[in-house]
């Protein structure tokens, strides 16, 4: 009998990890839920923020389906989030 050995390194669980929470922020519920939780941090880091809605739109519209102008639009959104360090966003929570 032939051993199988599964892969186990950092990289493999990160991207499997990765693949089931892109497939749980497919939901619209879970990735409300997702942001949400980030936007409650006593002591948020804009990264988080960004990120998570980086996730959010990546699950939910694929890169391969989004217009230029829908990834223009992304892109802009992001260099604003960038720039300001998210401020407008916690401002209004």
């Amino acid at each position: 009998m032939t051993d199988l050995k599964v892969p186990t390194s950092e990289r493999y669980r990160s991207e499997r990890y990765r693949d089931f929470q892109i497939e749980c922020l497919k939901n619209p519920e879970h990735a409300a839920a997702y942001i949400e939780a980030i936007l409650e941090e006593e002591d948020p880091e804009p990264q988080m923020l960004r990120n998570a809605l980086r996730k959010v739109i990546e699950a939910r519209f694929p890169s391969k389906l989004l217009s230029e102008n829908d990834e223009l639009l992304h892109q802009q959104l992001d260099a604003m989030l960038t720039k300001s360090g998210c401020g407008e966003i916690y401002a209004l929570v």
